[in-house]
Protein backbone atom coordinates (compact mmCIF):
# COMPACT_ATOMS: atom_id res chain seq x y z
CA UNK A 1 0.00 0.00 0.00
CA UNK A 2 2.48 2.22 0.56
CA UNK A 3 6.52 2.61 -0.50
CA UNK A 4 9.35 5.28 -0.49
CA UNK A 5 9.27 8.46 -2.03
CA UNK A 6 12.34 9.35 -4.61
CA UNK A 7 12.54 12.53 -2.90
CA UNK A 8 11.86 12.38 0.51
CA UNK A 9 12.47 9.49 3.37
CA UNK A 10 8.82 9.48 4.27
CA UNK A 11 6.11 7.42 2.43
CA UNK A 12 3.37 8.57 0.61
CA UNK A 13 0.37 7.24 0.03
CA UNK A 14 -1.08 7.04 -3.79
CA UNK A 15 -3.59 9.82 -3.60
CA UNK A 16 -0.80 12.37 -2.50
CA UNK A 17 0.89 10.99 -5.29
CA UNK A 18 -1.89 11.58 -7.75
CA UNK A 19 -2.32 15.13 -6.09
CA UNK A 20 1.08 15.83 -6.63
CA UNK A 21 0.72 15.38 -10.38
CA UNK A 22 -2.38 17.08 -10.69
CA UNK A 23 -0.62 20.12 -9.22
CA UNK A 24 2.53 19.30 -11.61
CA UNK A 25 -0.22 19.33 -14.66
CA UNK A 26 -2.31 22.60 -13.35
CA UNK A 27 1.35 24.41 -13.46
CA UNK A 28 2.72 23.25 -16.82
CA UNK A 29 -1.42 23.59 -18.20
CA UNK A 30 -0.95 27.34 -16.73
CA UNK A 31 2.54 27.88 -18.28
CA UNK A 32 1.20 26.43 -21.77
CA UNK A 33 -1.74 28.45 -21.43
CA UNK A 34 0.21 31.53 -20.92
CA UNK A 35 3.02 30.70 -23.96
CA UNK A 36 0.00 30.45 -26.06
CA UNK A 37 -1.37 33.60 -25.14
CA UNK A 38 2.03 35.46 -25.44
CA UNK A 39 1.85 33.91 -29.23
CA UNK A 40 -1.48 34.79 -30.15
CA UNK A 41 -0.92 38.45 -29.04
CA UNK A 42 2.19 38.41 -30.91
CA UNK A 43 0.74 37.11 -34.16
CA UNK A 44 -2.32 39.63 -33.94
CA UNK A 45 -0.11 42.76 -33.13
CA UNK A 46 2.22 41.83 -36.67
CA UNK A 47 -1.00 40.87 -38.09
CA UNK A 48 -1.83 44.47 -37.43
CA UNK A 49 1.09 46.87 -37.98
CA UNK A 50 1.23 44.81 -41.16
CA UNK A 51 -2.40 45.71 -42.32
CA UNK A 52 -1.81 49.47 -40.73
CA UNK A 53 1.46 49.47 -43.06
CA UNK A 54 -0.43 48.49 -46.08
CA UNK A 55 -3.18 51.11 -45.48
CA UNK A 56 -0.47 54.03 -44.90
CA UNK A 57 1.14 52.62 -48.02
CA UNK A 58 -2.12 53.01 -50.31
CA UNK A 59 -2.80 56.44 -48.87
CA UNK A 60 0.35 57.61 -49.51
CA UNK A 61 -0.09 56.80 -53.11
CA UNK A 62 -2.84 58.65 -53.47
CA UNK A 63 -1.21 61.73 -51.44
CA UNK A 64 2.36 62.32 -52.23
CA UNK A 65 2.58 64.36 -49.19
CA UNK A 66 2.32 61.72 -46.82
CA UNK A 67 5.15 59.48 -46.37
CA UNK A 68 4.57 55.40 -45.37
CA UNK A 69 4.88 54.53 -41.91
CA UNK A 70 7.24 51.88 -41.32
CA UNK A 71 5.88 48.08 -40.11
CA UNK A 72 8.03 48.18 -37.30
CA UNK A 73 6.44 51.27 -35.87
CA UNK A 74 3.60 49.93 -36.20
CA UNK A 75 4.47 46.78 -34.32
CA UNK A 76 6.38 49.19 -31.57
CA UNK A 77 3.59 51.46 -31.20
CA UNK A 78 0.77 48.74 -30.64
CA UNK A 79 3.04 45.84 -28.67
CA UNK A 80 5.06 48.25 -25.83
CA UNK A 81 1.90 50.08 -24.70
CA UNK A 82 -0.33 46.99 -24.86
CA UNK A 83 2.57 45.22 -22.62
CA UNK A 84 2.94 48.30 -20.17
CA UNK A 85 -0.59 48.32 -19.86
CA UNK A 86 -1.22 44.71 -19.33
CA UNK A 87 1.41 45.31 -16.37
CA UNK A 88 -0.02 48.14 -14.81
CA UNK A 89 -3.32 46.29 -14.56
CA UNK A 90 -2.05 43.77 -12.70
CA UNK A 91 -0.28 45.68 -10.65
CA UNK A 92 -3.32 48.14 -9.60
CA UNK A 93 -2.06 50.64 -11.20
CA UNK A 94 -5.21 51.18 -13.72
CA UNK A 95 -8.67 49.31 -13.80
CA UNK A 96 -10.05 48.61 -16.79
CA UNK A 97 -11.39 51.59 -18.02
CA UNK A 98 -8.37 53.12 -16.96
CA UNK A 99 -6.52 50.67 -19.42
CA UNK A 100 -8.09 50.93 -22.26
CA UNK A 101 -7.42 55.03 -21.89
CA UNK A 102 -4.22 54.27 -20.96
CA UNK A 103 -4.03 51.79 -24.43
CA UNK A 104 -5.09 54.89 -26.58
CA UNK A 105 -2.74 57.48 -25.22
CA UNK A 106 0.05 55.10 -24.89
CA UNK A 107 -0.63 53.95 -28.86
CA UNK A 108 -1.22 57.54 -30.66
CA UNK A 109 1.96 59.14 -28.17
CA UNK A 110 4.11 56.13 -29.51
CA UNK A 111 3.58 56.52 -33.07
CA UNK A 112 3.88 60.36 -33.32
CA UNK A 113 7.29 60.29 -31.57
CA UNK A 114 8.87 58.00 -29.64
CA UNK A 115 10.24 60.91 -27.41
CA UNK A 116 6.80 61.41 -26.48
CA UNK A 117 6.60 57.92 -25.51
CA UNK A 118 9.92 58.12 -22.92
CA UNK A 119 8.12 60.83 -21.60
CA UNK A 120 4.75 59.55 -21.24
CA UNK A 121 7.10 56.20 -20.08
CA UNK A 122 8.49 58.27 -16.99
CA UNK A 123 5.53 60.22 -16.07
CA UNK A 124 3.15 56.82 -15.55
CA UNK A 125 6.47 54.76 -14.07
CA UNK A 126 7.47 57.43 -11.19
CA UNK A 127 3.97 58.07 -10.57
CA UNK A 128 2.72 54.78 -10.19
CA UNK A 129 5.72 53.84 -7.60
CA UNK A 130 5.20 57.26 -5.55
CA UNK A 131 1.41 56.54 -5.34
CA UNK A 132 2.12 53.00 -3.17
CA UNK A 133 4.86 54.54 -1.53
CA UNK A 134 4.38 55.66 2.09
CA UNK A 135 0.50 54.56 2.05
CA UNK A 136 0.29 54.41 5.68
CA UNK A 137 0.87 57.94 5.90
CA UNK A 138 -1.24 58.85 2.88
CA UNK A 139 -4.23 56.83 4.89
CA UNK A 140 -4.20 58.75 8.04
CA UNK A 141 -4.33 62.06 6.21
CA UNK A 142 -6.45 61.47 3.12
CA UNK A 143 -10.60 60.51 3.37
CA UNK A 144 -10.47 59.51 -0.14
CA UNK A 145 -7.07 57.72 -0.12
CA UNK A 146 -7.11 54.41 -2.35
CA UNK A 147 -5.00 51.86 -1.74
CA UNK A 148 -2.50 51.39 -5.18
CA UNK A 149 -3.73 54.64 -6.17
CA UNK A 150 -5.36 52.54 -9.22
CA UNK A 151 -6.52 54.88 -11.92
CA UNK A 152 -9.65 54.67 -13.80
CA UNK A 153 -10.53 56.29 -17.58
CA UNK A 154 -11.07 60.12 -16.19
CA UNK A 155 -7.72 60.54 -14.80
CA UNK A 156 -6.08 58.79 -17.06
CA UNK A 157 -7.51 61.55 -19.90
CA UNK A 158 -7.23 64.19 -17.53
CA UNK A 159 -3.63 63.97 -17.53
CA UNK A 160 -3.06 61.98 -20.82
CA UNK A 161 -5.77 63.82 -23.09
CA UNK A 162 -4.17 66.80 -23.77
CA UNK A 163 -0.47 65.33 -24.77
CA UNK A 164 -2.56 62.78 -26.71
CA UNK A 165 -4.71 65.96 -28.67
CA UNK A 166 -1.15 67.31 -29.41
CA UNK A 167 0.37 64.43 -30.48
CA UNK A 168 -2.13 63.85 -33.40
CA UNK A 169 -2.06 67.58 -34.25
CA UNK A 170 1.81 66.94 -34.74
CA UNK A 171 1.63 63.92 -36.95
CA UNK A 172 -0.96 65.88 -38.97
CA UNK A 173 1.87 68.62 -39.20
CA UNK A 174 5.22 66.74 -39.89
CA UNK A 175 3.96 63.28 -39.52
CA UNK A 176 5.43 60.55 -37.12
CA UNK A 177 8.88 61.02 -36.48
CA UNK A 178 11.58 62.34 -34.16
CA UNK A 179 12.40 65.64 -34.69
CA UNK A 180 15.02 68.23 -33.03
CA UNK A 181 13.14 71.35 -30.57
CA UNK A 182 14.35 74.12 -33.61
CA UNK A 183 12.08 77.21 -33.64
CA UNK A 184 13.92 78.42 -36.87
CA UNK A 185 13.07 75.35 -38.85
CA UNK A 186 10.51 73.60 -37.72
CA UNK A 187 8.35 76.41 -35.29
CA UNK A 188 5.05 75.24 -35.19
CA UNK A 189 5.93 71.41 -34.31
CA UNK A 190 8.69 72.47 -31.95
CA UNK A 191 6.02 74.45 -30.05
CA UNK A 192 3.75 71.38 -29.94
CA UNK A 193 6.32 69.20 -28.69
CA UNK A 194 7.42 71.39 -26.01
CA UNK A 195 3.23 72.64 -25.56
CA UNK A 196 3.15 67.88 -25.12
CA UNK A 197 6.16 67.90 -22.68
CA UNK A 198 5.06 70.87 -20.57
CA UNK A 199 1.67 69.21 -20.14
CA UNK A 200 3.42 65.54 -18.98
CA UNK A 201 5.85 67.33 -16.84
CA UNK A 202 2.96 69.94 -15.00
CA UNK A 203 1.39 66.05 -14.78
CA UNK A 204 4.14 64.86 -12.88
CA UNK A 205 5.33 67.74 -10.96
CA UNK A 206 1.93 67.62 -9.40
CA UNK A 207 1.66 64.17 -8.87
CA UNK A 208 5.09 64.33 -7.19
CA UNK A 209 4.17 67.06 -4.53
CA UNK A 210 1.44 65.83 -3.72
CA UNK A 211 3.07 61.73 -3.34
CA UNK A 212 6.58 63.40 -1.61
CA UNK A 213 5.26 66.14 0.23
CA UNK A 214 2.85 64.38 2.39
CA UNK A 215 5.71 61.48 3.35
CA UNK A 216 8.41 63.89 3.84
CA UNK A 217 7.64 67.14 5.09
CA UNK A 218 8.12 68.30 8.46
CA UNK A 219 6.34 71.40 8.07
CA UNK A 220 3.00 72.17 7.91
CA UNK A 221 1.61 72.94 4.51
CA UNK A 222 0.62 76.37 3.69
CA UNK A 223 -1.96 78.21 1.73
CA UNK A 224 -0.50 79.25 -1.91
CA UNK A 225 -2.81 82.05 -1.78
CA UNK A 226 -2.53 83.35 1.67
CA UNK A 227 0.29 81.57 3.05
CA UNK A 228 -1.31 80.37 6.14
CA UNK A 229 -1.01 77.07 7.83
CA UNK A 230 -3.61 74.35 6.83
CA UNK A 231 -3.84 70.80 7.63
CA UNK A 232 -2.09 68.24 5.66
CA UNK A 233 -4.26 67.08 2.53
CA UNK A 234 -6.08 70.85 1.83
CA UNK A 235 -6.19 71.34 -1.94
CA UNK A 236 -3.82 74.47 -2.32
CA UNK A 237 -1.83 73.57 0.93
CA UNK A 238 1.89 73.27 -0.76
CA UNK A 239 5.49 72.63 1.23
CA UNK A 240 9.09 73.34 0.39
CA UNK A 241 9.87 69.11 -0.10
CA UNK A 242 6.25 69.08 -1.96
CA UNK A 243 7.70 72.25 -4.36
CA UNK A 244 11.24 70.62 -4.78
CA UNK A 245 9.68 67.11 -5.54
CA UNK A 246 7.59 69.11 -8.61
CA UNK A 247 10.62 69.99 -10.37
CA UNK A 248 12.35 67.16 -9.46
CA UNK A 249 9.44 64.98 -10.85
CA UNK A 250 9.56 67.77 -14.21
CA UNK A 251 13.48 66.98 -14.68
CA UNK A 252 12.71 63.18 -14.53
CA UNK A 253 10.41 63.81 -17.74
CA UNK A 254 12.39 66.26 -19.52
CA UNK A 255 15.58 63.70 -19.23
CA UNK A 256 13.56 61.27 -20.90
CA UNK A 257 13.01 63.35 -23.74
CA UNK A 258 16.06 64.40 -24.22
CA UNK A 259 18.08 61.38 -23.83
CA UNK A 260 15.71 59.84 -26.54
CA UNK A 261 16.22 62.53 -28.94
CA UNK A 262 19.72 61.88 -28.59
CA UNK A 263 19.24 58.76 -29.22
CA UNK A 264 17.57 58.30 -31.90
CA UNK A 265 17.63 62.27 -33.98
CA UNK A 266 20.02 62.15 -36.09
CA UNK A 267 20.53 65.88 -37.09
CA UNK A 268 20.79 67.54 -33.42
CA UNK A 269 24.26 69.16 -34.88
CA UNK A 270 22.34 71.29 -37.32
CA UNK A 271 19.72 72.08 -34.81
CA UNK A 272 19.29 74.83 -31.61
CA UNK A 273 21.07 73.26 -28.52
CA UNK A 274 18.65 70.51 -27.14
CA UNK A 275 20.20 70.59 -23.40
CA UNK A 276 17.20 72.94 -22.25
CA UNK A 277 14.70 70.69 -22.83
CA UNK A 278 15.84 69.32 -18.94
CA UNK A 279 15.08 72.48 -17.49
CA UNK A 280 12.24 73.26 -19.10
CA UNK A 281 10.79 69.95 -17.65
CA UNK A 282 11.86 71.03 -14.26
CA UNK A 283 10.28 74.56 -14.80
CA UNK A 284 6.72 73.02 -16.12
CA UNK A 285 6.93 70.53 -13.28
CA UNK A 286 7.19 73.41 -10.92
CA UNK A 287 4.71 75.67 -12.14
CA UNK A 288 2.27 72.85 -13.07
CA UNK A 289 2.06 72.24 -9.62
CA UNK A 290 2.07 75.75 -8.24
CA UNK A 291 -0.98 76.09 -10.55
CA UNK A 292 -2.98 73.20 -9.60
CA UNK A 293 -2.30 74.40 -6.01
CA UNK A 294 -3.79 77.83 -6.65
CA UNK A 295 -6.50 76.54 -8.74
CA UNK A 296 -7.31 74.12 -6.19
CA UNK A 297 -7.19 76.59 -3.22
CA UNK A 298 -10.04 79.05 -5.77
CA UNK A 299 -12.09 75.85 -7.45
CA UNK A 300 -11.81 73.01 -4.77
CA UNK A 301 -13.91 72.70 -1.92
CA UNK A 302 -11.87 72.02 1.22
CA UNK A 303 -12.77 71.55 4.59
CA UNK A 304 -11.86 69.45 8.33
CA UNK A 305 -14.59 66.75 9.15
CA UNK A 306 -14.57 66.43 12.79
CA UNK A 307 -16.33 63.23 12.81
CA UNK A 308 -13.40 61.03 11.13
CA UNK A 309 -10.86 63.94 11.95
CA UNK A 310 -9.95 64.53 7.99
CA UNK A 311 -9.88 66.95 5.62
CA UNK A 312 -12.63 66.43 2.88
CA UNK A 313 -14.03 67.29 -0.12
CA UNK A 314 -17.48 68.01 0.39
CA UNK A 315 -19.64 69.70 3.39
CA UNK A 316 -21.54 68.74 6.12
CA UNK A 317 -22.73 69.37 8.97
CA UNK A 318 -19.59 68.05 10.55
CA UNK A 319 -17.05 70.08 8.16
CA UNK A 320 -15.42 73.20 9.22
CA UNK A 321 -14.45 74.80 5.40
CA UNK A 322 -11.13 75.74 4.95
CA UNK A 323 -10.79 77.41 1.56
CA UNK A 324 -12.43 77.14 -1.80
CA UNK A 325 -15.58 76.33 -3.72
CA UNK A 326 -17.33 73.10 -4.93
CA UNK A 327 -16.35 74.21 -8.60
CA UNK A 328 -14.19 71.97 -10.02
CA UNK A 329 -12.61 68.36 -8.44
CA UNK A 330 -9.28 66.99 -8.75
CA UNK A 331 -9.67 65.93 -11.83
CA UNK A 332 -10.46 68.95 -13.44
CA UNK A 333 -7.97 71.13 -11.80
CA UNK A 334 -5.53 68.43 -13.51
CA UNK A 335 -7.11 69.33 -16.58
CA UNK A 336 -7.16 73.02 -16.29
CA UNK A 337 -3.77 72.84 -15.61
CA UNK A 338 -2.01 70.88 -18.04
CA UNK A 339 -3.90 72.75 -20.75
CA UNK A 340 -2.79 76.34 -19.21
CA UNK A 341 0.92 74.56 -19.24
CA UNK A 342 0.92 73.83 -22.64
CA UNK A 343 -0.75 77.22 -24.37
CA UNK A 344 1.82 79.61 -22.08
CA UNK A 345 5.18 77.73 -21.48
CA UNK A 346 6.22 77.07 -24.98
CA UNK A 347 5.58 80.71 -25.59
CA UNK A 348 8.46 81.75 -23.08
CA UNK A 349 10.17 79.07 -24.16
CA UNK A 350 10.77 80.57 -27.01
CA UNK A 351 11.68 83.71 -25.94
CA UNK A 352 14.21 82.30 -23.96
CA UNK A 353 15.62 79.38 -26.00
CA UNK A 354 19.56 79.52 -26.53
CA UNK A 355 20.11 79.67 -30.76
Amino acid sequence: MFHECDSCDDTCSPVLQLTSMDSEGDILMKEYTKMMTDMIVLCVTLALSLFFWVISLTISTYYGTLQPVSPWRWLFSILVPFVVTVRALKKKSLDRSGALGALLVGFVLTMANFSFFSSLLAFFFTSSRLTRWGGAQKKKIDAEYKEGGQRNWVQVFCNGGVPTELALLYMIEVGPGEIPIDFGKQYSASWMCLSLLGALACSTGDTWASEVGPVLSKSQPRLITTWKEVPAGTNGGVTPVGLAASFVGGLVVGVAYFVTQLLLVSNLHFADPQWPIILYGGVAGLLGSMLDSYLGAHMQYSGFDVSVGKVVGYESATTRRICGKPILDNNGVNLFSSILIALILPGLAWWMWPR
